[in-house]
């Protein structure tokens, strides 16, 4: 299981939200490319980054601090988030060196858009299940939909999806635990491998992920825990490497 620090990007800063909300933000750095730099030191194997601008404005605001973090570390995967929705922008970023995009809201208002990008893009695209009490939410989170993850994530179970980030709104942000539970079933209900986010607080929501990788957990995004040192990447990775 991998251990993926999250880089979060508002107006060119590496911030945290609680529950996604644009106005109870945390700033950790205004150096995104040296945050990416402290958790390549640590052993990160994977980073996860998302634009929260361009999840609310529907197209790329920070793209080009994301172009400078893959520039600078080429070797290192990486995955992007929001403001994904067509098919320029995702060309865009793997040409600028990232190694897979995530589709949110896209997916749900246009699920063909996903099946034609797995065509277009075979092997980068990640989709990204935002959840609220089991429901899909969109837009920067500002909206909650009526579609269900589990049938979302059902949807797309033969398209070539690479990954599903799941992430548990409630708990994101809030350094309250996983949702070990939810994540699960999102596992068992598709064949692809599911990331966990949201709520990651210290080693023992690690351990209770872990326990349960064998179902179709890949890895776990982790945030405000790993900038406010409740967790360690190095630790963490050190413990599934043994662990798996």
């Amino acid at each position: 299981m991998l251990i993926i620090p999250a880089i979060d990007l508002k107006d060119g800063q590496c911030v945290r939200l609680r529950q996604g909300r644009m106005e109870d933000s945390t700033s950790f750095s205004d150096d995104p490319v040296a945050m990416a730099g402290r958790w390549v030191e640590k052993g990160a194997r994977r980073l996860h980054l998302v634009d929260l601008n361009g999840a609310f404005a529907g197209e790329p605001v920070n793209g080009e601090v994301v172009k400078a973090i893959a520039a600078k570390y080429p070797d290192l995967p990486i995955q992007i988030g929001g403001g994904i929705r067509t098919a320029e922008t995702i060309s865009a970023y793997l040409d600028a060196g990232v190694d897979y995009v995530i589709i949110g809201t896209k997916a749900v208002q246009e699920p063909d858009f996903v099946t034609a990008m797995c065509k277009a893009f075979p092997g980068h695209i990640i989709v990204g299940i935002d959840a609220k009490a089991g429901q899909v939410a969109t837009d920067g989170w500002a909206e909650v939909s009526s579609v269900k993850a589990i049938d979302l994530a059902r949807r797309f179970e033969r398209d070539g999806v690479s990954a599903i980030v799941y992430t548990d709104i409630e708990r994101d942000g809030m350094m309250q635990g996983v949702n070990v539970e939810a994540t699960v079933a999102i596992a068992k209900a598709s064949p692809i491998p599911v990331i966990a986010s949201g709520g990651i607080t210290n080693m023992d929501d690690i351990h209770r992920l872990q326990a349960v990788a064998q179902e179709g957990i890949l890895g776990a995004i982790t945030g405000r825990a790993i900038y406010e040192g409740t967790l360690d990447v190095r630790e963490a990775q050190a413990f599934c490497d043994q662990a798996g």
